[in-house]
């Protein structure tokens, strides 16, 4: 799935929504069993019935989502190595096999907590679900914190745009207060980044501060975030088994809200509308509250044991074979859910992302049956708990098989919609590496143009599995059937209708296995030439990811 802008109580809770998703009730046409089984074992050329195989099994019933953590999560982690097997590569996971173990924490608010206001001499009890609402510390099982509280508003400082939020104040051993977003004037995929809260919380912890809580205005109800931050969240574990986490100094506390807000407002003596106004323009300044909060909570963490699936084609020219490109896409789904009209549980996850991984598959024998040996050595590389926020690739990139600076560059495939004959694919941040011209060389050679990105809005490079290389400096893409011709309804239409909803199937959703065949084709041949050509990527000199990353080329 890509990782789409997410409501603020999914953002303080630190990752995307979890397997109980509720669907919305489709009109499904009244068609016989027979009738469906007739359309769905329909013979087929055998490349298009070898790439559909992979999708009948991973988006099957028995997989049941294939969520992280799962026992049918690890039957499928288990065909893709078995299958990485058959296609010659050689393992490239844990101790010479083909599986990277992944620890990973579940965790979530324990009880309510306690949070308490010191302001004119008195201590003032909050009151939970009207007041405030507890965020899980996934590093600790209990956190207490007290400190002055500052207002920081978005929490932002990006020098590029002269802007900085925490200009003329001192947070140091205080709990900054902050909103979501990031200034509209930004570039699409800089105001993505630096509305991440984990980026605002490794900007506070920059600044000394030993906490963060969200401040939400007082007339809107705390009481319906309480499912989001009730529901568990996942993150990888360390050495030690306790949940990573981005700014280990300053751990988000929860939400600040209703009667607590206004008390702080009034007691800064600030005018709320002006204050708004203040931040949508960038001209915010801090505001130091009167005030001193403490917060205790409590979290309830489990251990989730998970895996990373990794196969290598070894380079063939001695001069370059240890740089390695990475091509990735994520198994998992997110399991059983909320029923549909039908009653169906089972969000099956066939386009997002059983596709991805059956083009990973067919990829990878393409060059086998080559018959010739890439330049480079190339990683075929599955990941777990996308679902859960980037989880699985973020372990990897943080824990790579191969040295981290052999890793040149990721190209990563999520949920590609292969319901049209494709005119066009995207490559999410292709203008800001030499990934770019590669890649558009490539669609080219496969007799496809290549478009530049249709939502630049959503800033979907930061969205999905690839930006946690792009977080190691490694230059990256995300591969896409575009939009030209019958693109752009066929994508709206998956969105509409079966985008994490259990009718995300191979019966509900008129795969065209024909296009699947073209988008490993398209693959191949980026792949191909990324792995073949005379120089390794680069990130464009000066480029804002690759400099804040210290990524190859940006300097």
């Amino acid at each position: 799935m890509i990782r789409f802008l997410m409501p603020l109580p999914l953002l303080l809770a630190g990752t995307a929504l979890n397997a109980q998703t509720t669907a919305t009730p489709q009109q499904t046409p009244q068609v016989s069993a027979a009738q469906r089984n007739a359309v769905i074992n329909a013979p087929l050329p055998p490349d298009q019935a070898a790439m559909k195989a992979h999708v009948m099994f991973l988006a099957s019933d028995a997989m049941r989502g294939r969520e992280a953590g799962s026992e049918e999560y690890d039957i499928a982690a288990q065909y893709v190595a078995s299958q990485f097997y058959a296609a010659g590569l050689k393992p490239a996971g844990d101790d010479g096999s083909y599986l990277q173990h992944v620890p990973l924490v579940g965790y979530k608010p324990k009880g309510e907590g306690s949070f308490t206001l010191e302001m004119n001499g008195k201590t003032i009890p909050l009151a939970y679900g009207e007041d405030y609402l507890p965020a899980g510390n996934a590093a600790s099982d209990v956190t207490d914190v007290s400190g002055k509280l500052v207002f920081v508003g978005q929490g932002i400082v990006a020098p590029q745009y002269r802007h900085d939020d925490y200009a003329g104040i001192d947070v140091k051993g205080k709990i900054v207060a902050l909103v979501r977003g990031a200034p509209d004037s930004f570039n699409n995929e800089e105001r993505a980044h630096y509305g991440n809260t984990a980026t605002k919380l490794i900007e506070a912890q920059k600044h000394g501060a030993v906490g963060a809580v969200m401040l939400t205005p007082p007339d809107i109800s705390l009481d319906r975030m309480k499912g989001y931050l009730s529901h568990e969240s996942v993150t990888w574990a360390d050495k030690e088994g306790n949940g990573h986490v981005a700014a280990p100094q300053v751990p988000m506390l929860g939400v600040i809200g209703g009667d607590a807000a206004t008390r702080l407002i009034a007691a800064a003596k600030v005018d709320p509308k002006a204050l708004q106004k203040r931040i949508e323009k960038g001209s915010f300044k801090p505001v130091a509250f009167p005030a001193t909060l403490n917060a205790k909570v409590e979290t309830e963490r489990r251990k989730i044991e998970s895996s990373n699936v990794a196969g290598m084609i070894e380079g063939g020219d001695p001069a370059v074979k240890d740089q390695v490109v990475v091509l990735s896409a994520h198994l998992d789904h997110v399991g059983v859910g909320d029923a549909d009209a039908r009653g169906d549980t089972i969000y099956n996850g066939a386009m997002d992302n059983a596709v991805g991984i059956a083009s990973l598959i067919e990829e990878a024998k393409r060059f086998q049956e080559s018959g010739k040996a890439p330049r480079r050595s190339i990683m075929f590389l599955a990941v777990t708990a996308e679902e859960k926020g980037l989880v699985g690739s973020d372990y990897f990139a943080h824990h790579p098989t191969v040295p981290k600076q052999n890793i040149v560059a990721d190209v990563n495939l999520d949920m590609p919609i292969i319901t049209f004959p494709f005119e066009d694919v995207i490559a999410f941040g292709a203008e800001r590496s030499t990934l770019g011209p590669i890649v558009k060389k490539a669609a080219a050679d496969a007799g496809v143009e290549f478009s530049p990105d249709p939502m630049p809005e959503m800033g979907l490079f930061v969205r999905s599995d690839h930006y946690r290389f792009v977080q190691q400096g490694i230059p990256s893409v995300f591969l896409w059937p575009g939009e030209k011709g019958p693109g752009k309804a066929a994508t709206e239409k998956f969105f509409a209708e079966h985008y994490h909803k259990p009718s995300d199937q191979i019966d509900e959703n008129d795969v065209d296995w024909k296009q699947g065949v073209r988008f490993v084709d398209v693959n191949y041949q980026i792949a191909r030439e990324i792995a073949d050509a005379d120089q390794r990527p680069a990130w464009n000199k000066g480029d804002f990811f690759g400099t804040l990353y210290n990524g190859y080329g940006a300097k």
